[in-house]
């Protein structure tokens, strides 16, 4: 008998969306990820209205994954080591409440364990700073315009993309090997 695979969700804040989404995409366990928005007031945002910084979202991302492939901590853990968590509202050249680090949890499971996670990380001192990393529900995520959407496995050669998303993507495939999927599975 073939059991339905039930999948968990995280909705992360880290900067651009176009640089997580494109780092959890090749990580083994995660089925899809979907930009958008998270942890504003506006309705229905279009991307030029969350870019104004005066929606109150930030660029977010949804991502599905396996719990019985890879944990919520270790999605976390994932998260923290691919932006700079001790920025506020900031992520390298890109500033704006927009851009600032974020979780948002779907249930109190999820809270617990990124305030034990952040609470560990920053008793060791890790980033060298505190970190300021946003916890708070998630009352709604808003996809991002179909445009927005896998933006680094459509366009590559953008300067952007090479700049900035590419050393993204080449740090997590250097320090998390074992966690990543093989090529050919690569959405």
């Amino acid at each position: 008998m073939n059991q339905a695979v039930s999948l968990e969700v995280a909705t992360l804040a880290g900067g651009c969306f176009w640089c997580i989404e494109a780092v959890f995409r090749e990580i083994d366990g995660v089925e899809d990820v979907v930009s958008g928005y998270a942890g504003g007031a506006s309705v229905n945002p279009t991307y030029e209205q969350v870019c104004t910084g005066k929606t109150g979202h930030a660029e977010a991302v949804q991502v599905s994954f396996n719990p019985a492939s890879i944990s919520y901590r270790e999605i976390l853990e994932i998260f923290f080591s691919v932006h700079d968590p001790t920025t506020p509202n900031r992520q390298g050249a890109d500033v704006g409440t927009q851009y600032r680090s974020a979780i948002f949890y779907h249930n109190d499971r999820q809270r617990a364990v990124a305030e034990q996670l952040i609470g560990e990380i920053d008793e060791a001192r890790l980033w060298g700073r505190l970190m300021v990393t946003q916890i708070a529900p998630l009352d709604r995520f808003y996809p991002a315009e179909d445009y927005y959407q896998q933006y680094f496995s459509r366009h590559p050669e953008q300067a952007y993309c090479q700049m900035v998303i590419l050393p993204k993507v080449s740090h997590l495939r250097k320090h998390w090997t074992k966690r990543l999927k093989s090529q050919s599975s690569i959405q």
